[in-house]
């Protein structure tokens, strides 16, 4: 044992590199993404520190170029599953027992390997496997998760710090305890450092943790696992598994052991794993916490008096940046007629120049593909159906073409109907709704705001006058869990905008916090009494 009180340093956000022409890390990420194309990866599952391949393997693929062959991945069956299950919890006693200045280290090595020899693999993953421009994954799979595991190392040693107060002749202390089982990891295609954090919080806090990565992400996902082994992550304590959520839904939910689920995904399956898990509940052996982050409508909403320069740019960056294939993408805004009629003009323009391509062949391009033919046919479904409604009209955009990749045009829609149908429903691409209101209608216009959505995740308001701007940030005070003063509603920075939603967008446990990591421990109050009492009776029961 260290016979030291040990503080890890101060946190600080990790620079994010600009990859210009000319620069090093322009050459070191085109290097990547060229040895990913020449060698196409076999990519199996991770249980107990080893790679298990189970034959039933599937195609990698990439979302602008369905003629690239970048390899397999081998899929998890209910053996496979049962096997993590059981390699996670041999793992957890050695684990849970680690100091946690050591399980630290492990993760701030990582955080070390990532920000430096790592990088570019794992940026050149994210651009393949999910057609994300160098800036867009710089920002993601770098810097992003890398924030996450020097930041949530500084939070878990506040957690620990805090200690009640103690009386005279006895002393009480708090240890937060991992909790009781395993913990699953469900994670998205559109982050790679959400799939990096949702498995690795838990785990910094002595849980042991499933990992299922989406099978539109298990590229960069595998970078991800091989960062943290080469960190010295103990083997068993994460466990990769890509696998359908049905068959991991039939044995995980089931199991006794299951202590907590970190997910990040759609609201209706959320909805499912919450049901499920409230019909088994005399199974468990506690009752699992439940973190999650769901869809969103994110909005912006424009007062008359704001700065157009400001919301244009934030419009098109916040609505089209990735596709939109960001939970905090601006799908709605509002507009007052005195700023469109010169915004509407100049935000169809802007939107024409945005060029759309190969992302990981052209630098140049600001949009990639979507991710899947899933997700094409549901985005277009949408275009096609404003492009045949009397309450809308397309602005600009609203072609599409899958013949090379899932490309589709960046897209505004203006609608006269504050409830059109894509002013209401999660669309998850590159579709922005407008609504134009009257001036004099700015009331009205706020509570449509307020209440056209089941969502609450983000949401941004423009606006000069201060007095205006605490006004309106109070009758939007429900509509968001991260919510934007004159700035884009995406963007949020960990150790600087804690992350997540409430309503259906989640439960708001805040990603990038203390308030995250605190959901992963169970806390244990100690008093030790230096001077216990030796009577039965209390002096107040003698006689005089």
């Amino acid at each position: 044992m260290h016979n030291l009180h040990f503080t890890f340093p101060e946190p600080k956000n990790e620079p994010i590199l600009q990859y210009a022409p000319g620069s090093a890390e322009r050459t070191e990420l085109k290097n990547a993404l060229r040895e990913f194309r020449q060698h196409p990866q076999d990519i199996p599952l991770f249980i107990g520190g080893e790679p298990v391949c189970t034959g039933k393997t599937k195609k990698l693929r990439c979302p602008h170029d369905h003629s690239l062959d970048l390899g397999v991945y081998h899929e998890a069956g209910p053996e496979h599953i049962g096997q993590a299950i059981e390699a996670a919890m041999a793992a957890k006693p050695a684990w849970e027992a680690m100091p946690w200045q050591d399980r630290a280290r492990i993760f701030a090595k990582a955080a070390a390997l990532l920000a430096g020899p790592m990088r570019q693999q794992a940026n050149a993953a994210t651009m393949l496997g999910q057609s994300k421009s160098p800036m867009q994954a710089e920002i993601d799979s770098a810097c992003e998760l890398i924030d996450f595991w020097n930041f949530n190392i500084h939070f878990m040693g506040q957690i620990y710090a805090q200690q009640p107060s103690s009386g005279k002749g006895f002393l009480d202390w708090m240890e937060h305890r991992a909790l009781e089982g395993f913990v699953l990891a469900i994670t998205p295609f559109n982050f790679s450092s959400i799939g990096g954090n949702l498995p690795t919080a838990p785990a910094m806090m002595g849980n042991v943790v499933l990992w299922k990565p989406a099978s539109s992400a298990v590229l960069s996902a595998q970078v991800i696992m091989k960062v943290l082994q080469a960190a010295g992550l103990p083997k068993g304590v994460i466990n990769m598994i890509p696998c359908s959520g049905r068959e991991m839904g039939s044995v995980v939910l089931s199991n006794k052991h299951l202590a907590g689920i970190h997910f990040t995904g759609s609201t209706g399956t959320f909805n499912s794993i919450w049901r499920t898990i409230g019909e088994h509940l005399d199974i468990y052996h506690v009752y699992p916490r439940l973190v999650g982050e769901t869809g969103g409508k994110d909005f912006i909403f424009a007062h008359p008096d704001c700065d157009q320069d400001a919301l244009l740019a934030a419009a098109v960056r916040g609505a089209f940046e990735y596709q939109g294939q960001k939970c905090s993408a601006a799908s709605r805004m509002y507009v007052p007629v005195s700023v469109w009629k010169t915004l509407g003009g100049r935000l169809g323009e802007a939107v024409k120049g945005l060029n759309m391509g190969d992302v990981c062949e052209d630098f140049r391009c600001f949009l990639g593909a979507v991710i899947d033919e899933a997700a094409f046919k549901s985005i277009t479904s949408y275009i096609d159906y404003a492009k045949n409604s009397t309450d809308a009209k397309i602005l600009v955009g609203g072609s599409y073409d899958k013949s090379k990749g899932w490309f589709i045009q960046p897209t505004v829609i203006v609608t006269t109907n504050p409830r059109f149908k894509t002013m209401e429903e999660e669309i998850f691409g590159p579709v922005l709704t407008v609504f134009v209101y009257p001036d004099d209608q700015l009331e009205e216009t706020l509570t449509l705001c307020d209440t056209t959505s089941n969502y609450a995740l983000t949401g941004a308001i423009f606006c000069n006058d201060r007095a205006t701007i605490v006004r309106l940030t109070d009758r939007l005070r429900h509509a968001a869990g991260n919510f934007y003063i004159n700035d884009k509603p995406t963007g949020a920075v960990v150790g600087m905008q804690p992350f997540g939603g409430a309503r259906k967008s989640g439960t708001n446990d805040k990603a990038g916090s203390m308030l995250n990591l605190l959901r992963w421990a169970s806390p244990r109050t100690i008093k030790e009494n230096f001077l216990p009492p030796v009577a039965v009776d209390y002096p107040h029961m003698s006689e005089r």
